[in-house]
């Protein structure tokens, strides 16, 4: 199949997805939580979305520091707005076609940096190796102040009532679908590719030496310290930006911090799942507060409403950097050919 309409295929599954996602979390409303809808929606207190606008902003900014870091660590020294337009133009370019932006916000900086195109996209696999072993820490933060909360997130996704003599069953039940689900894809990879098991050790092995490689190149990094830093405070305004939601509301205005990794943990998979999140990330945050007793209603437009303001971020950022990033970079040529007056 040619690799153009995979790619297409694909990018269709998965908005397919998430329009689905977003059908299923509305079509079992009943009136009343519709009404309640209505009313959370009309005493809602909007002037908290200004501080949320400035910290995901925040958040995006912190991200093109950080990855000009680890451009410094080779030799380059790109400027901050630039990197900042790129990861903007990046972050716009996957709510259209997934894994794009990371080649667009490369080739985009490439440009007018005058950095090579492949050795920005090395930089970007090792943010995202970064990335995920944050994520997998945030999960265990998350599991530590909230053992049961997997098993009751399963049970609120297919509806089913708690019952605690079954938690351990359920946890159980979620690890052995994942086993398989990872057991079938590698035996699927072993029939396609005609290989055997001296072949996935070998595969397993590259992979891991990839992996230790790109982490072990943080320790060329100059800056080490501010860099882990970085990373600490890109986490904690995503986290603060889903606590400041809560305030949002008065019926979730209860919630605090143990909610708010909660719903990092459960949001982030979903921004991975579908393009830019559509329907995955509101209806994943939704069930998730369903779990904290939180009204289904309520829950649905909670979940919409984060990502709805993520988005019109992305939005508004995305679409001024495209406009921002040549201009600013002509002005700054004009002014470098200027010759100096006394």
């Amino acid at each position: 199949m040619n690799k153009r309409i995979r790619t297409i295929l694909q990018y269709l599954f998965f908005l397919g997805l998430g329009i689905f996602l977003v059908w299923w979390s509305i079509n079992d409303l009943t009136a009343d939580d519709k009404s309640r809808i209505k009313e959370a929606l009309q005493t809602a207190r909007y002037w908290l979305i200004l501080p949320v606008f400035v910290i995901l902003f925040s958040s995006h900014l912190i991200r093109a520091i950080r990855w000009r870091l680890l451009m410094q660590s080779l030799g380059y020294h790109p400027s901050i707005a630039n990197a900042f337009f790129a990861v903007l133009i990046g972050y716009l370019t996957n709510h259209a076609v997934p894994r794009l932006g990371e080649v667009v916000k490369c080739t985009m900086l490439a440009r007018y940096e005058k950095i090579p195109v492949d050795k920005l996209i090395g930089t970007i696999i090792l943010e995202r190796i970064i990335d995920a072993i944050t994520l997998l820490l945030v999960f265990g933060i998350t599991l530590i102040i909230q053992p049961d909360l997997y098993s009751d997130l399963t049970e609120a996704i297919f509806n089913s009532k708690p019952d605690p003599a079954h938690k351990t069953v359920s946890s159980s039940i979620i690890l052995l679908v994942i086993a398989g689900i990872i057991i079938l894809l590698i035996a699927t990879w072993m029939i396609r590719k005609k290989k055997d098991f001296r072949d996935l050790g070998q595969a397993l092995k590259k992979i891991g030496r990839r992996i230790w490689e790109g982490i072990s190149a943080i320790q060329h990094l100059k800056k080490r310290g501010q860099f882990i830093f970085l990373t600490v405070l890109l986490w904690t305004l995503y986290l603060m930006g889903g606590f400041l939601g809560f305030l949002a509301f008065k019926e979730t205005e209860q919630y605090g911090i143990r909610e708010a990794f909660a719903i990092l943990s459960a949001g982030s998979i979903g921004i991975v799942a579908t393009p830019g999140g559509i329907g995955a990330y509101s209806y994943l945050v939704e069930k998730t507060m369903v779990v904290y007793g939180l009204n289904e209603g309520i829950a649905t437009a909670f979940g919409l409403i984060l990502w709805v303001a993520q988005t019109t971020v992305i939005l508004i950022g995305g679409l001024f950097s495209f406009v921002a990033m040549p201009y600013h970079n002509k002005r700054k040529q004009i002014e470098k050919s200027r010759p100096d007056t006394q």
